[in-house]
Order: C-alpha cells, then structure tokens, then sequence
C-alpha cells in the first residue's frame, strides 16, 4: 500500500505554487478549463475511474490528512507513474469544491472521443443552466448508450467540478463537446430531434425510437432556445397525472433516453 511517509518531498504550503494556481483556475474558471483542455475531478470514486479510463492525467494532489479510502487509490497512481503532490491540510481544503472532501484530486486532460460517422443517439442539452442537472444527464446518457452530449452556447460548462461531480464518471466514458450552433446543425444533418415538451406531438413511449436521432432537452426556466426550435423535427411528450407541471430536465432526458435504450434492446431480442 502507498505509504505517504514515504514521500521525500515537503508538502506544499504555499497558494502560489504553479500546481495549486493551476488547480484553482480550473475549479473556478471556465475560460481556464478551455485554455488548458483540463478539468478537475475530485475524490476517490472519480478519480478510480479516471484511473481505469484512457483519458490522460496529468497530476494529483492529497491533502496530508487523507482518508484511509485513498491510500490504495495513491498507491495505484503511483504504481502508475502517475505524479503525486502532497499539499498542507488547510491549502487543500482552500482549493476543494466539497463540504467533507476526501482529499485528493486529480488533473484531467479533456480527451477528444470521435464521433461514429454515422451517429443514431446523440444528446442535445439546450439552455441547461443547472450544475447538478446538466451531471445527471451526462451520467444517464453514459447509462443509456448514447453515443455523445454536444453542449450548443448557453448551457453551463460541462467541465466545471459540480457537473464532473454529478456526472459520476461519465466525463471519461462518453463524447461531450461544447460546439457552436453551425457545427451542431451539420452533426445533426439527417437525424430525426425530437425536443422534449409539455405539448409534444407524441406520447414519447408511442414514438419510434430506433430511427437515428438526437433528443432536444431544454432548460427548466427556458426551455429550448430559438435557435434548438429551428433544428426541431418533431416533439414528443411525457404524460403526466398528477398535479404536477413539470418534470425536472433530468428526469424528463432520462425517461426519454431510457426508452431509446428499451426499444433498441427490445428490437435485438
């Protein structure tokens, strides 16, 4: 097991080392994250699946009062290769993004997944604002098998560490690009998008599925932008009973991309 004693190297205890400057641009600063094409990913469960991914990384840094959890995790990265940096208790907890953090935390490069040429699931969050909720779609799009999440401008960054955190480790198993609107229009190119709303044409589970498509999921305050209404082919609904009037945006995308998910795998059986 990695024995942190073992390390012949002072912590870091000062906020203008190179490292910790870096790390705290990249949890606070969109602009940083997209001139690097690094992210942050913090705690134990996330950076075991960075480990088990081939997405690069760069560096990590722990706190010396790490939890005892993370002491095989160290001991993997070191086994390979993986640069590890002690920092003083009270600078990393300056630089962590949670309540009761586990100490370590890891720097990732934002790794370029290659879209099939031919797509049939793609994702299409629009106006998504919400950390939490743009992290849940991420993860069950992951669930779900859809080949990719491309973020057009107005949704939150898809990189920033309360999206990673949420996304659960999604971020090192699936495409997700931020694009512009004309790059997004040809990805979408002789797909079927279907946008999720109150007042679809079509009760989703009644809806043909297994076509190729991307699936249109706006903000709760916003719903969809002019622009994602322009790409819009058909609509599709989610019935409800209650007296509840809507559904929250996460849900809703999981709902709709766990029933592309049914009708595939019903029509292989």
């Amino acid at each position: 097991m990695y024995n942190r004693d073992m390390n012949p190297s002072a912590p870091i205890q000062s906020p203008q080392n190179p490292k910790v400057q870096l790390v705290r641009a990249l949890m606070n600063q969109g602009k940083a994250r997209l001139k690097q094409q690094a992210f942050v990913a913090e705690g134990v469960r996330l950076l075991e699946d960075g480990l088990r991914s081939d997405v690069p990384i760069k560096f990590v840094l722990y706190k010396q009062s790490s939890s005892t959890r993370s002491a095989s995790l160290l001991d993997g990265l070191s086994k390979n290769a993986v640069e590890l940096n002690l920092v003083e208790d009270q600078l990393f907890d300056s630089l962590s993004g949670t309540d009761h953090s586990q100490g370590v935390l890891g720097v990732f490069e934002m790794k370029s997944f290659a879209l099939p040429d031919q797509p049939d699931f793609l994702v299409v969050p629009d106006q998504l604002r919400d950390p939490g909720n743009l992290g849940t779609i991420l993860r069950s799009a992951e669930a779900a098998g859809a080949q990719a999440v491309l973020l057009p401008p107005g949704n939150t960054d898809a990189f920033a560490p309360k999206v990673v955190r949420s996304g659960m480790g999604a971020h090192f198993r699936l495409l997700i690009q931020h694009v512009p609107w004309d790059v997004l229009e040809h990805v979408l190119e002789g797909l079927e998008v279907f946008h999720a709303d109150m007042q679809g044409e079509q009760i989703y589970w009644r809806t043909d599925l297994k076509q190729p498509l991307a699936l249109l999921i706006g903000g709760e305050a916003e719903g969809i932008s002019p622009e994602g209404a322009k790409l819009a082919t058909s609509s599709v609904r989610i019935p409800m009973v209650g007296g509840t009037e809507s559904l929250n945006a996460a849900v809703s995308a999981s709902l709709l991309m766990f029933e592309v998910a049914r009708q595939r795998t019903r029509s292989e059986l």
